[in-house]
């Protein structure tokens, strides 16, 4: 029950909190890359597009801290390329450009969007849903006493008219949300996860589900 509250709890959190982030992550996204494309021919976009994809890594290590707690195992994290040693001011600024993976960071930063809304809104709707429902006893009647509500929906389908046709259909569609909430959310998280894992990590290995190797990726 414990493990079962905790992946509720888990999937949750990644649905809902996840969408703040995606906004972020693809307005600041779209905004630098068409600033830095739009100046690139002067030279001025280049630092603008680099800047871009640095803050798109940080977004994809937000993103790389939350999908073990999803998946249920340790993530490995690319390999960025470094500034060779020496290197001038102008070479070290540009180097967030330097890695294969900062295509990845920013094509995950505009695709995730539209995919944490969805996972969003179904973890929305069946979270308010169920919750609505299963105390709609407690208030059910009075929505049913507010004229022109006529038996709501119940009285649609012919299921009768009246307080109680319409507080026991709207109760036990509650019952229905919550009998489907947790598939339901574990689905949107793995729809969200699994378009960050693709676009974000590399392949996984084993051997870094030990406590020491689940520690390094972490420390990378």
């Amino acid at each position: 029950m414990t493990s079962l509250r905790h992946r509720v709890a888990a999937d949750t959190r990644y649905v809902l909190l996840g969408l703040p982030m995606a906004a972020a992550s693809f307005t600041l996204t779209v905004a630098g890359v068409s600033a830095g494309l739009g100046s690139a021919v002067a030279f001025v976009g280049l630092p603008v597009l680099a800047a871009t994809a640095a803050m798109a890594r940080n977004f994809a290590d937000l993103e790389r801290a939350a999908l073990p707690g999803v998946l249920g195992h340790p993530i490995a994290r690319p390999r960025y390329a470094q500034a060779p040693a020496g290197a001038g001011t102008f070479r070290r600024m540009m180097n967030p450009l330097a890695s294969g993976q900062a295509a990845m960071d920013l094509l995950h930063a505009i695709i995730t969007f539209p995919v944490s809304l969805a996972a969003f809104v179904l973890g929305a709707v069946w979270w308010a849903g169920a919750v609505l429902g299963l105390t709609f006893p407690l208030y059910g009647w009075a929505i049913a006493a507010i004229p022109g509500v006529d038996g709501g929906l119940p009285a649609l389908l012919g299921l009768g008219t009246g307080t109680v046709p319409f507080v026991v259909f709207n109760t036990l569609a509650g019952v229905l949300f919550a009998l489907t909430l947790i598939p339901v959310l574990r689905i949107a998280a793995l729809l969200k996860a699994g378009v960050s894992q693709s676009l974000l990590t590399r392949a996984h290995d084993p051997a870094l589900d030990s406590p020491s190797a689940a520690a390094w990726v972490t420390v990378r």
